[in-house]
């Protein structure tokens, strides 16, 4: 008997009508983790190479018939499928590289899919070894990133829990972290205080930007900080695979009349985007105000401001500006803001003399406003306690 999907397998379909495929084949870490319910094995989570190839581990879906879902595994996964068996009926754990993972896939294609099928596959996460095989076979394949990402843009209730969570224990982190630094130390030591923070509460770590005092780089360096100076600290990691990113500041010292006037700049920008970011908004609408909250600024000239979704991504749907960091197609500038999507909000000021300042929040959009997530430590925390 087929097991339900842990995914909203009517919507899934419904994008695959849109997007017009028969089939999709996902083998991204995020999407093989989102489509199986949380399951990737383990052994490769970290490091995927296998000999001359590398674990590509896929999911294969028939529009309309979950009951004939393909899952191709490692050869040794069942050390976790065993123990937790995941819902697809069809669960092959054969392959040793991505060809082989291939040639299970074309073989299911062949049975399942008619003559001519259109197969989405996700091409940045496909690679050429498995391009090849599945075209050898005569597959139609098409670009179904965006399907997959559009998937997972309304988060469900259990991993908003996961983001409220792990966001508060980035946050908490940096407090610590703030707590822990000294005149003179490095912002290498800092960059490791703070994996060592985050790791300490259950959290994975994915990167830290660090800025100290007036220099603008980010990254981790044998710079010292000194008394007076401000820290910025930008970082990422992830719960059960979902991200939370967000930026607290600090100073050594204590913050004078211009760090406040700085920092108060900034929240405002980020208070009138975030004002928006409520279901039936047009997404594009938080940059529009956001930037007519930045021209009533004094320090508007060295100001600059980022509204982007988060989930198992740090950058994914809805996709709200085509000239951010990264840059991508605003694909979800004109269309409203649905309840569950959850955002990230960044407004910054690189002031030549004070240094980098910045607040990042996450929030998620609600029906009637959004549901700030680990709003604490946003003013100007004290280094050293």
């Amino acid at each position: 008997m087929t097991q339900p999907t842990p995914f909203d397998s009517a919507r899934l379909d419904a994008l695959m009508d849109a997007f017009g495929v028969d089939a999709i084949v996902a083998t991204s870490p995020q999407n093989v983790r989102y489509l199986l319910g949380g399951h990737f094995f383990f052994m490769y989570s970290l490091a995927d190479s296998i000999g001359l190839s590398r674990y590509l581990p896929a999911l294969a879906y028939r529009c309309g018939a979950p009951e004939e879902a393909l899952y191709v595994g490692a050869g040794n996964e069942d050390w976790a499928t065993d123990v937790e068996r995941p819902w697809v009926a069809d669960l092959r754990n054969v392959s040793w590289g991505a060809d082989q993972t291939a040639e299970q896939v074309a073989d299911w294609c062949r049975a399942q899919l008619p003559a001519g099928a259109r197969v989405g596959v996700e091409l940045p996460y496909l690679p050429a070894q498995a391009d090849r095989v599945l075209r050898a076979r005569g597959l139609e394949l098409v670009d179904a990133t965006e399907l997959l990402e559009s998937l997972r843009a309304v988060k469900r209730p259990h991993e908003l829990e996961i983001v409220r969570r792990s966001s508060r224990a980035v946050v908490d982190a940096m407090l610590a972290t703030f707590a822990l630094v000294r005149a003179g130390d490095t912002k290498q030591q800092i960059f490791e205080r703070l994996r060592r923070a985050e790791t300490d509460r259950g959290l994975t770590f994915c990167y830290a930007l660090v800025a100290a005092g007036a220099d603008m780089n980010r990254g981790p360096s044998p710079q010292r900080l000194e008394p007076g100076d401000i820290l910025s600290l930008d970082s990422g990691a992830t719960c059960e695979g979902w991200v939370a990113d967000l930026t607290r500041m600090a100073i050594l010292g204590e913050p004078s009349a211009r760090h406040e006037q700085l920092l108060a700049q900034v929240d405002q920008v980020q208070q009138a985007a975030r004002a928006r970011a409520v279901a039936g908004t047009r997404g594009g609408d938080l940059f529009d105000v956001a930037q007519a909250a930045i021209a009533a600024c004094e320090d508007r000239a060295h100001m600059s401001f980022l509204a982007h979704g988060t989930g198992l991504v740090t950058h994914e749907a809805p996709r709200l500006t085509a000239t951010g960091s990264p840059p991508y197609p605003a694909a979800h500038a004109e269309l409203p803001l649905e309840a569950g999507m959850v955002l990230s909000i960044e407004s910054q000021i690189a002031d030549p003399e004070i240094g980098f300042v910045k607040l990042e929040d996450t929030v998620i959009v609600g029906e009637d406003g959004l549901e700030p997530v680990a709003d604490h430590g946003r003013g100007w925390n004290r280094i050293g306690g």
